[in-house]
């Protein structure tokens, strides 16, 4: 038997609210099925399952808000016979929402405490028994750490708790988003680099490409900068994966989050699936398919967990270029400004040519600003090549 807990689905997440099971116990389920959907700060996320098996019990009704690590249900392994009737008490089953403590355990240790709090209040050194926690059932949550780790907050005495605008998901979206990139910038030693590209040849071979097809079925200049992006990538790997437990985890393929804003306010940034791999037509479907079901808020958790570098293009909204900041555990964002005309030298003569500011935030542990420049420089000859792509 094994537990399905709930995961992560982003740095910027330390709680979650089941909405319905798709599933009831005595189901068969399969690696990547959607057994539950779950409302996060940002969406209503469809969470799947990473293992085969047969449902046994489900532990949390839906509309229960539960904090990340939560067991929701207990499932057999395939060919497992269950056990007894009554084998496992009420009171066991009820156990499983929260991690149980051991015989003479700390007040701290049986208190509730998302993972993702536990983690930060450990790095800031704030005392978590002296918190009034402001989640479900009162866990303290990775605000509540932030708040108490503020200057001028006492860390031995019970802090005020935070509100959790349930009727404001604006509100607490920017919450969510304020912890993750306030850790991110505490924790990662960034560094910037830019490049200016020409354009030229991009839009010349995406402008025959698209010559005769429908609207609908034209490809976006944003398409081929991310899979110019992915094979950068494929030639400094060290820009691909996460930072956790004080090591670099690289990732063979490229998972890109794309920054999606929405139309209430916020932003997420959901992953396309190894777009290294595949052709630009195939990727155009996908990238409009994620734009709409993340604006209609129906999104598969893995598409939340699984970015391995984020790209975010601010072009549309006019900006020359953008200075992002990495999403943890990633450890690098490729940002993209406008296309625009600027004068240019080529093969000695001055021309005036479609240009874009391209900039990397990579993190000090993982790489350096000699190989930044240099992915840099693969990402602007890949664009010099587009039917290459």
């Amino acid at each position: 038997m094994f537990d399905f807990t709930l995961p992560s689905l982003g740095a910027d997440m330390d709680e979650g609210k089941l909405i319905e099971w798709k599933v009831k116990p005595g189901d068969t389920v399969r690696k990547g099925q959607v057994v539950a959907i779950v409302d996060t700060s940002k969406a209503a996320v469809d969470v799947e399952i990473w293992q085969d098996g047969v449902v046994h019990d489900l532990l949390v009704e839906p509309g229960e808000r539960i904090p990340v690590g939560t067991v929701l249900a207990t499932l057999l392994e395939p060919g497992e016979k269950p056990p007894p009737e009554g084998a496992a008490s009420a009171g066991e089953r009820a156990g499983k929402l929260t991690p149980a403590a051991a015989p003479g355990a700390s007040e701290a240790a049986r208190q509730r405490i998302s993972p993702a709090a536990r983690r930060r209040a450990e790095a800031l050194g704030v005392d978590i028994a002296r918190l009034m926690g402001s989640g479900p059932g009162g866990a303290v949550t990775l605000a509540d750490v932030e708040a108490a780790a503020q200057p001028g907050a006492s860390k031995s005495a019970e802090t005020v708790p935070v509100a959790h605008p349930e009727a404001d998901r604006n509100a607490e979206m920017r919450r969510a988003i304020a912890a993750a990139m306030s850790r991110s910038k505490r924790e990662i030693p960034h560094y910037y680099l830019v490049e200016t590209i020409p354009m030229a040849r991009a839009q010349r071979w995406l402008a025959q490409v698209n010559e005769g097809r429908p609207i609908t079925g034209r490809l976006l200049m944003a398409v081929l900068q991310l899979k110019a992006v992915a094979a950068a990538l494929a030639q400094y790997p060290e820009m691909n994966g996460f930072f956790r437990d004080g090591r670099f985890e690289s990732v063979p393929a490229a998972h890109i989050g794309v920054a999606i804003s929405l139309r209430q306010g916020g932003l997420i940034a959901p992953a396309l699936h190894d777009v290294g791999s595949k052709p630009l037509d195939q990727l155009m479907r996908e990238l409009a398919d994620l734009v709409k079901r993340t604006r209609a808020g129906s999104l598969r958790s893995s598409e939340m967990s699984d970015p391995t570098i984020t790209v975010t293009n601010l072009g549309e909204q006019g900006v020359e270029s953008v200075m992002g900041v990495i999403y943890p555990p990633q450890v690098a964002l490729v940002g993209f400004g406008r296309i625009m005309e600027r004068p240019w030298v080529e093969d000695g003569t001055l021309v005036v040519t479609p240009t874009v500011v391209a900039s990397l935030a990579a993190d000090h542990r993982v790489s350096d600003g000699h190989r930044g420049a240099l992915f840099l420089a693969e990402l602007r000859e890949c664009l010099q090549r587009p039917e290459e792509l």
